[in-house]
């Protein structure tokens, strides 16, 4: 069985996955797992939206339709990224993109291929799952981070079972066309989604390992 310790170092965020469907059982399992994840108080500030078959292209197609009329997205007030992002994580987030567009064969000239890649977000990059993370705005900025470990033991735990994941938050563009078409109630909203499915070894992007700062970069000792 795979320890902890691997599951973290080998787990990626997979931008390319094979059509093979993963059953509903499969699903139910990896989230009865995860639902031990850390919650201060207990609170479980989450609740999730799996879709898969004719539900995962109706949200497709609800995206499709949003970026037609408005590129930019719904995203509203949180943002998925801070403005002018400032250093060292600018430089971070922007290498991981130059990586990947290299080993996707895309030069930075090439802006349509570009764009034609991100737009494979709102297709789960060909995964047969979305799950959809749903909190309620009311809730403070340490159930965010109690929602944000549920996700990670989800990571994990589809992992240990062969599956592969890919955090989203490229869905918040559609928060309010998704809040209207799941009909949540008028104070829970999307946060980001998950793609969920069987990765294309195949694919060159799935090869991708992001750079991490050393420990020493991050962590300061004191008193040992």
């Amino acid at each position: 069985m795979m320890s902890v310790s691997e599951a973290l170092r080998k787990r990626i965020s997979t931008r390319a996955f094979l059509p093979t469907p993963v059953p509903e059982t499969l699903v139910r399992e990896i989230l009865d797992v995860a639902r031990r994840a850390p919650s201060g108080g207990n609170v479980q500030p989450w609740k999730v939206m799996a879709v898969a078959g004719e539900d995962r292209q109706n949200v497709i197609d609800i995206a499709a339709q949003v970026t037609q009329t408005n590129p930019a997205g719904e995203v509203g007030e949180r943002f998925i990224y801070p403005d002018n992002l400032w250093e060292p994580h600018r430089s971070w987030r922007y290498k991981l993109g130059e990586d990947m567009y290299a080993l996707l064969g895309i030069p930075k000239e090439n802006k349509l291929g570009r764009l034609a890649h991100l737009a494979r977000n709102a297709e789960f990059f060909g995964a047969p799952v979305g799950l959809f993370f749903i909190i309620d705005e009311r809730m403070g900025f340490g159930q965010w981070a109690h929602l944000g470990m549920f996700m990670q033991s989800i990571a994990l735990a589809a992992l240990e079972r062969g599956v592969a994941s890919c955090m989203q938050e490229f869905w918040a563009r559609y928060r309010t066309s998704l809040k209207a078409h799941f009909q949540l109630p008028e104070t829970e909203m999307i946060y980001c989604a998950m793609a969920l499915g069987y990765a294309d070894e195949s694919a060159a992007v799935n090869t991708l390992y992001a750079d991490r700062a050393e420990v020493d970069e991050f962590a300061t000792f004191r008193g040992f």
